[in-house]
């Protein structure tokens, strides 16, 4: 799991009909301060996370384990919008 920033949307009108009623959104991947380690990821959204929340993703084949995802082709989702992160 990987902490993210939701920078944007995706809107794809054509694209594979496993992926017709998911939303995309452009996401950061961040550290725990916010500071952006890898920008301009897709992620599909499985919680309702909007521009700008914190959120957590998971990739890869844990992608494709969030809510009714098992045979989608996706690389990212995005499974939580955090409250808060605490550094030491």
């Amino acid at each position: 799991m990987q902490l993210g920033k939701v920078a944007g949307t995706v809107t794809a009108t054509a694209k594979d009909a496993r992926l017709v009623g998911t939303k995309l959104l452009l996401t950061d991947l961040v550290d725990g301060k916010g500071s952006v380690l890898d920008p301009a990821r897709i992620a599909v959204d499985t919680c309702g996370a909007g521009v700008g929340d914190m959120v957590m993703v998971v990739s890869g084949s844990a992608a494709r384990m969030a809510a009714g995802l098992s045979t989608t082709p996706v690389d990212l989702a995005i499974i939580a919008i955090v409250d808060r992160v605490s550094t030491s």
